[in-house]
């Protein structure tokens, strides 16, 4: 048995072990390992993960088509919103929605499918806890109905003509600077919908207050869009659904142009992405400001936060050998090429779109100058050589390798596959529909509505003469502000209405 001198030198010894370097050593081992787990441990993403049983098969036979819509980008470190936050933003911040309504992030137009989660274009990706970054698909994901009682098909690699991005920016500003972005403001709702344990308590106190930080330095880079004093007293015209400004958010966002003494505005379409072979070795982007496909997909992706490294240039030349394979979708009441108006009409095709539009055209997948176009030339004067140099240079910085960005001269004439889908027409969407199109430039509408999915199959275009109750989202756009004319591009206009009738049938089959 111990003597009392043992037993007082075993409590010393504990005493010794417990207050003194080896405790503190596990102490700090066990914090790491929880910091670790909590924050920083990364499990493989599972695109069909909240896909129900019975659908699960399908979603594992379109995994390409899946990992397009929702799979990580690695932006979550930088970008990355925790899924509890995201997800009780809109419960919160009702009045930051677009005109203060309710229904979540369906207010901005996005395709959301069926079961899912997320809207497509969101990616939910465990890093320590789940976070959502944004993927491609936000911008190239189209969806369609042919009848008002249809479900809406979801085309990806096609034009989010729907979905209002400008507006999704406004309001993750919005939901930033108000008060309640705050622990206090958020918890309960985080709560009754998770469940969350006293740690997370403890966590989230810091984490919000993060979190709002980081979307205000991020939403900060995007108040040149609402600029007051733009051009002649007026405001920046706003993008409406399926537009961005593309070339302004790079020299804005990334380039750090002075807003001030730049009254640019580019506003242009989201275009359709598939087919990406035939589109390889000719000019891309709508003025041909880079002539390499993996260019202009690496481009996109660092402008939604995805980091430069190996992996990086191996996810992006995966990305490009995907949208090389995607086929366009095929109009779901294409006549038969042998029709008698698809053959008179391909004739006519071949006589006035051909020389741009076919892949063997002389034109085609080159630069039109701007004074023979004549289309509206406010996206061409948004970006110069020095904007080209200085993207090139960040660029090189960030330790990316690609094809240089340049200046060109007008223009590009691409492809017309899936020409259906991609209404509404001009580089701008200034244009609503291919009736419109063959219509004489100054008689065609001078605003109509944008940002439907009902198909208008007589006009060949989405319902745009009306606001339609059952469409994700209806903005009445105006031809008549800067960088929005409708003008240029005649040809084929001077067609009687019979063989504009043929070339439409023609048409419907690419």
């Amino acid at each position: 048995m111990p003597n009392r001198r043992t037993g007082k030198r075993i409590k010393q010894g504990l005493r010794t072990f417990f207050l003194g370097p080896w405790m503190l050593v596990i102490v700090a081992a066990i914090s790491l390992y929880y910091a670790n787990f909590k924050f920083f441990k990364t499990e493989p993403q599972d695109v069909c993960a909240d896909v129900e049983s019975s659908r699960h098969a399908d979603c594992l036979d379109n995994i390409a088509d899946e990992q397009f819509k929702y799979g990580s980008l690695n932006a979550e470190n930088d970008r990355g919103i925790p899924y509890p936050i995201f997800y009780v933003m809109p419960r919160i911040f009702p009045q930051c929605l677009p005109g203060n309504r309710l229904g979540g992030y369906r207010a901005f137009g996005l395709p959301w499918e069926e079961g899912r989660e997320l809207p497509v274009g969101f990616s939910k990706r465990r890093l320590g806890f789940e976070r959502i970054t944004q993927t491609c698909a936000i911008c190239h994901t189209a969806t369609y109905r042919m009848d008002i009682a249809d479900k809406p098909v979801i085309v990806p690699t096609g034009p989010s003509h729907t979905t209002t991005s400008q507006e999704f920016l406004r309001f993750l500003r919005c939901a930033a600077n108000d008060r309640k972005f705050s622990f206090d403001g958020m918890w309960d709702e985080i709560k009754r919908n998770f469940e969350m344990g006293l740690d997370d308590w403890a966590i989230y106190h810091l984490l919000i207050p993060i979190v709002r930080s980081r979307i205000r330095d991020q939403v900060e880079g995007f108040d040149w869009m609402d600029q007051i004093e733009f051009r002649d007293g007026m405001k920046r015209p706003d993008w409406g659904p399926g537009r961005d400004d593309p070339m302004n958010l790079t020299k804005f966002f990334l380039l750090n142009a002075d807003r001030n003494k730049d009254k640019t505005t580019g506003n242009a379409d989201f275009p359709a992405i598939w087919d990406l072979s035939a589109r390889e070795g000719h000019s891309l982007n709508w003025g041909g400001e880079t002539q390499d496909p993996l260019a202009v997909i690496m481009d996109s992706a660092l402008g939604l936060g995805a980091p430069p490294g190996p992996h990086f240039e191996k996810q992006m030349r995966d990305l490009r050998a995907y949208l090389q394979r995607k086929a366009p979708p095929k109009y779901p009441l294409a006549p038969k090429t042998s029709d008698s108006l698809v053959v008179k009409g391909a004739e006519l095709y071949k006589a006035h779109c051909a020389e741009c539009h076919d892949t063997k055209g002389e034109y085609y997948g080159k630069v039109i100058p701007i004074e023979d176009i004549g289309t509206d030339r406010e996206r061409f004067d948004t970006w110069q050589q020095e904007d080209a140099d200085g993207a090139n240079r960040v660029a090189l910085e960030m330790g990316v390798t690609r094809k240089n960005m340049v200046k060109d001269k007008g223009y590009v004439a691409g492809p017309l596959s899936g020409l259906w889908l991609t209404a509404p027409y001009l580089h701008n969407g200034a244009v609503a529909n291919l009736d419109q199109l063959l219509t004489r430039p100054e008689d065609r509408r001078e605003t109509f509505y944008r940002g439907c999915d009902l198909y208008d199959q007589e006009k060949m275009g989405f319902v745009s003469d009306r606001p339609e109750p059952s469409c994700p989202s209806n903005f009445l756009f105006d031809t008549r502000l800067p960088g929005n004319g409708r003008l240029g591009h005649a040809y084929g206009t001077d067609l009687t209405g019979e063989q504009k009738t043929q070339l439409i049938e023609y048409l419907k089959t690419l």
